[in-house]
């Protein structure tokens, strides 16, 4: 037979008869934490004095039900003995009562009592949890710097609390990154822009222009062009590098070494470099296009910042647990505090907005080389470690997972 709610040519919604049956677990659902905990403790002491005062009770019942000391009870040819008997079983039964009535009376009244202290300490319990939900709330771009420090035992509290001021200074040390990577990249787009509309404007202005004219305008355009260009290649590949990863392959990088080679090769030549190579097979599973990006832009950094005549090592091989790719490079002698700097966006140590490095003809570079190859290695996992040398350069190691 159909069913009359559902209708003919319909199904009862499914779980409704569940919904229906569950409704006091749906409804503790929306207790809050305090009031669940208070309901808990309070129901518990009901439950566990309620078995306490039957237990007795029924004890004591039983204890009065058994049967009289000799000589307490009268004989049978006794006139007083049912009588006596009969007083004996309603005394009995009005102590087990009246114990009963007041023994409810009575657990009713600390269960009242010990709700009351329950809501209590589990308020004092939750406070510093409170102070976290407050924090919470309140939580924004500019409150990033302030910290809970909750005091107190090491409990989980404490350490939710500690957890949520780490989650805070990491979140301040991003938007502070953020904000510091939004104006560097505005300035280094300016800076095409400007060198662009100066030129056209210039050249404009003269009454007449000559063809030798129009072309070194075009040439600077063009130069500034490119510039903007691989700044935004730049921009682009670290933000892809900051998402999920696609495209997972399997790949070698001592190929992507080889083939990063073979695009710096004609600038080592022009620098006089020496390239020393030592590439053993050196498995490795990512997105290839952004390793093949990480390794060019390293290989690139080594080239551009070496001098000339300088040294180029390229060394790849694989380890128990890592495939290992080290570049070694001459160049000037940098302070060892100040290498981590060089993998933020748009650092370039010594050679930063007006300083160029040696043998440079014109170009110091957008500044997101190193910052790309620290996304990328870590996007897969992977490590980076950079040691200036003794004489001056810089050795990186990239580090990816074997698989």
């Amino acid at each position: 037979m159909a069913d009359p709610v559902a209708g003919p040519g319909k199904k009862p919604v499914a779980g409704e008869e569940g919904r229906r049956t569950v409704w006091p677990l749906r409804l503790w659902r929306h207790l809050t934490i305090r009031t669940r905990l208070t309901l808990a403790y309070a129901g518990m002491f009901l439950a566990g004095g309620t078995a306490l005062v039957v237990a007795l009770t029924a004890s004591l019942y039983r204890e009065l039900q058994g049967p009289l000391p000799p000589g307490a009870v009268p004989g049978r040819l006794d006139p007083d003995h049912d009588r006596f008997i009969g007083m004996a079983d309603a005394l009995r039964d009005t102590t087990a009562s009246h114990l009963l009535h007041k023994a409810l009376e009575l657990l009713l009244i600390i269960v009242v009592v010990s709700a009351l202290l329950g809501w209590w300490i589990a308020g004092r319990m939750l406070h510093r949890l409170t102070a976290i939900t407050t924090a919470a709330r309140h939580a924004s771009q500019t409150t990033l710097h302030e910290r809970l420090n909750l005091t107190g035992p090491d409990d989980e509290l404490k350490e939710l609390g500690d957890t949520f001021d780490s989650m805070l200074e990491r979140l301040d040390a991003a938007f502070a990154a953020q904000k510091r990577f939004v104006a560097n990249a505005s300035h280094e787009l300016r800076t095409p822009l400007t060198v662009t509309r100066t030129a056209v404007e210039v050249t404009l202005a003269k009454p007449s222009v000559t063809d030798t004219q129009w072309r070194t305008m075009a040439v600077d355009v063009a130069r500034s062009t490119d510039r903007a260009q691989r700044l935004i290649d730049g921009l682009l590949t670290l933000a892809r590098s900051e998402e999920q990863l696609t495209d997972v392959e399997d790949d070698d990088l001592a190929d992507l070494a080889a083939e990063a080679l073979d695009q710096v090769a004609a600038a080592a030549r022009t620098r006089g470099l020496q390239i020393t190579t030592a590439l053993d097979a050196a498995p490795v599973r990512g997105n290839i296009a952004l390793l093949g990006r990480a390794v060019a832009n390293l290989l690139e950094n080594a080239v551009k910042y070496n001098v000339d005549g300088g040294a180029l090592l390229v060394r790849s091989h694989l380890t128990e647990r890592w495939s290992e790719l080290t570049v070694a490079n001459d160049g000037v002698v940098l302070d060892r505090a100040a290498v981590p700097e060089l993998f933020e966006p748009f650092q370039r140590g010594e050679h930063t907005r007006g300083h160029r490095p040696a043998g440079d003809r014109g170009d110091s570079g957008t500044g997101l080389g190193l910052s790309v190859v620290y996304a990328v290695v870590h996007a897969h996992g992977g490590q980076i470690t950079a040691t200036p040398r003794t004489g001056g350069g810089l050795q990186i190691t990239l580090r990816f997972p074997a698989p």
